[in-house]
């Protein structure tokens, strides 16, 4: 006989596991371009039934129809609550699925060996674009990505990322710092990078569960966080150039 509670509890959780993967973006152009690229898997778009007829949102409509997304309409308030950003939706969101984004106990389910880029508060869109793009093509199973204090992804991160945000492990986290602990009781060795240590990141040996944090452009990496980390590695400078742009890091050590 079938546990009813235990089916429910099934599917409870398959559709939470969809739902953590799906992120909203808004604005007419924006929407546009993403609804005509067939590579990208949409959810649902969003209308606001106060829009006054015009040909790019009939076009939105009838490319939506062609490819079988649901279309819900919303009054402006409640239009506003999905895009989070009334000012500039323009009475439009699209509801995207990032299909490799994975919580972090899936990932380290998933994974038994791997080198993941963790984002301490990454503010700059087109940073966190690029840092998607290096580590897409270079060797990186994965991205640590704050919900709070951190850009999130948006059409510039997406333009940035050259498409490549469809492709990386996209792993969200609710708290950072408990996200690191994870992934440290897990075994794994968390590197920051600093310009006061001496040991370049060339020369370090990197256990087979590696996890590199790379700080906020302006600050670097918080204090707690740092304290947390088992090691600080460098990246040798020469003329006295202090440091370097976060997703030019990124993109060294992506490709080490």
């Amino acid at each position: 006989m079938q546990d009813n509670n235990l089916v429910d509890s099934k599917e409870y959780l398959a559709k939470k596991s969809f739902f953590d993967k799906i992120i909203t973006i808004y604005g007419r152009n924006a929407v546009l371009e993403v609804l005509e690229d067939e590579a990208i898997q949409i959810h649902k778009l969003h209308l606001a039934d106060s829009n006054k007829p015009v040909a790019q949102l009939d076009r939105m409509v009838s490319i939506a129809e062609q490819r079988n997304i649901e279309i819900a309409y919303h009054n402006k308030k409640a239009l506003s609550r999905i895009s989070k950003n009334s000012k500039q939706d323009q009475g439009v969101a699209l509801d995207i699925v990032l299909e490799h984004a994975l919580s972090e106990d899936e990932f380290l389910e998933e994974y038994t060996s791997f080198r993941v880029l963790a984002l301490d508060g990454i503010h700059n869109p087109q940073n966190l674009g690029m840092i998607i793009r290096s580590s897409a093509g270079g060797n990186i199973d994965a991205l640590i990505l704050p919900s709070k204090h951190s850009a999130q992804i948006t059409p510039l991160v997406m333009k940035a990322s050259a498409g490549t945000l469809f492709k990386l492990p996209i792993i969200k986290s609710k708290n950072f710092y408990k996200t690191l602990e994870k992934f440290q009781n897990n075994n794994s060795k968390l590197f920051t990078l600093s310009s006061h240590v001496t040991k370049s990141y060339k020369d370090e040996v990197y256990p087979k569960k590696t996890v590199f944090i790379l700080g906020n452009e302006s600050e670097g990496v918080s204090s707690e966080v740092e304290k947390l980390s088992n090691a600080s590695i460098s990246i040798p400078m020469r003329r006295g150039v202090e440091s370097l742009n976060v997703a030019v890091t990124a993109s060294l050590l992506a490709f080490l």
